[in-house]
């Protein structure tokens, strides 16, 4: 069975219309974003450093941290995952291992992005980015290292923000002809940029609808008319989360008590649903003496 959902992965790329992608910070959100009826999962790279350290997004976390945490939710998902891997962790040769390690956690696709290490977020100021021939070989050296030759390998091109939209598009083409199996365009900044970079960068894109970011709301119907073929929403999920436990946490320091968000709450039924918690007291049943 190895390589099903890097295969499936490919399947849905190839179909008619988008993929629209939620992001996940941990194996309990990828759960949900399945049983909601979702055909994949994206790993958030920022939302899994924010959430597993509690630091910034800036190059702070390694390949091992990364691949544990996407073994986690490839683990209890059924759908591809595709993940976050930054800048591959290190030079061409340091890619092909990250290739590796994802592939054994059983994720679906990577994508690695030509910035220089320590990374930023794609929405900040400060980016800088590698030469187009450094990446190249990063590019070239993932495909080569492959163990399962349906492994989608996607080139994040962070040039926009830091030399222009002329030279984002020049290195998408370029990245394409390395190897990259999909082209995503980060940080652009404008509907007509997304439109403009479809009709120039002929292959599969992919595009990124983050929150308070450089680019401007989208809908997933506006990026499939475009002709992008994967949308993400990375840090939403865990955005939305923050924002009600901070909640929570206040009304408890005023008043004592969590009474009133109770109607507010996962149940403790639709928790044990969502893990599948009945499965394992029948696991007790039949093997515990």
């Amino acid at each position: 069975m190895e390589g099903t959902k890097s295969r499936r992965l490919r399947e849905l790329l190839s179909r008619d219309g988008i993929l629209v992608v939620p992001g996940a910070y941990d194996a309990l959100t990828a759960r949900m974003i399945e049983k909601v009826g979702f055909d994949a999962v994206y790993m958030t790279g920022g939302g899994t450093v924010n959430s597993l350290t509690g630091l910034p997004d800036n190059g702070l976390i390694t390949l091992t941290e990364m691949a544990m945490n996407a073994r986690y939710i490839a683990e209890v998902t059924s759908i591809p995952v595709i993940s976050d891997a930054d800048t591959g962790y290190g030079n061409a040769v340091n890619v092909m291992r990250t290739i590796w390690e994802f592939e054994k956690a059983g994720v679906a696709g990577i994508h690695i992005e030509d910035q220089v290490a320590p990374k930023r977020c794609g929405h900040l100021e400060g980016k800088e980015v590698v030469s187009t021939e450094e990446m190249v070989g990063k590019i070239r050296a993932g495909c080569a290292a492959r163990n399962d030759p349906d492994f989608v390998i996607i080139a994040r091109v962070d040039a926009r923000a830091v030399l222009g939209f002329d030279e984002g598009v020049r290195r998408g083409r370029t990245y394409l002809e390395a190897g990259a199996d999909v082209i995503f365009p980060e940080a652009l900044e404008s509907e007509e940029e997304f439109r403009e970079y479809a009709k120039a960068v002929k292959g599969p894109l992919f595009a990124n609808m983050t929150e308070f970011g450089k680019s401007p709301y989208l809908s997933t119907h506006q990026f499939e008319e475009m002709g992008y073929k994967i949308v993400i929403f990375p840090v939403t999920a865990l955005r939305m989360a923050l924002k009600a436990v901070w909640e929570y946490l206040t009304i408890l320091k005023e008043k004592g008590t969590q009474k009133d968000l109770v109607d507010r709450m996962f149940t403790r039924k639709e928790l044990y649903e969502l893990i599948d918690y009945d499965s394992f007291n029948a696991y007790e049943r039949d093997f515990v003496s």
